[in-house]
């Protein structure tokens, strides 16, 4: 069944079992879409490498090669969160990424239209004081 992932600003649709909160795929699909490669020395992706915690690398990789990469995720520190029908699942931002986001006190890029439609960034504004209000109906 294919899945539809969000993560890191991306969206890639993958040949995957979903099976209640593990997301199975096959490893070269993982490297391939992602960059997340199973060495063994663990997931590596460039010079990061996230080991498997002994005694738990059947949650991690199947017998058959599959790997789960909602696990890989919540091992990294990142929130796992899918869709009822396990189609669309979604992938935060890393737990050392969110540290170092803290530590800057920078608030993270983002863009929204005004009301006559042009797009304004943050960014824009780094340097000087900006006031963010939101408001939700819920």
């Amino acid at each position: 069944m294919p899945a539809t992932v969000l993560v890191d600003d991306t969206v890639v649709t993958l040949a995957a079992d979903a099976e209640d909160d593990a997301l199975w795929l096959d490893a070269a699909e993982l490297a391939g879409s992602l960059g997340w490669e199973l060495t063994p020395a663990g997931f590596c992706r460039g010079p990061e490498c996230v080991p498997v915690p002994p005694g738990r690398e059947a949650e991690f990789v199947r017998a058959d090669g599959r790997v789960n990469l909602a696990a890989l995720a919540r091992h990294r520190g990142q929130p796992v969160v899918h869709d009822e029908d396990r189609a669309v699942w979604a992938l935060g931002r890393s737990g050392e990424a969110r540290r170092a986001t803290r530590a800057s006190l920078e608030a993270p890029d983002f863009a929204l239209p005004d009301l006559d439609g042009r797009i304004h960034r943050l960014s824009e504004a780094r340097g000087t004081k900006v006031l963010l209000a939101s408001w939700a109906s819920w």
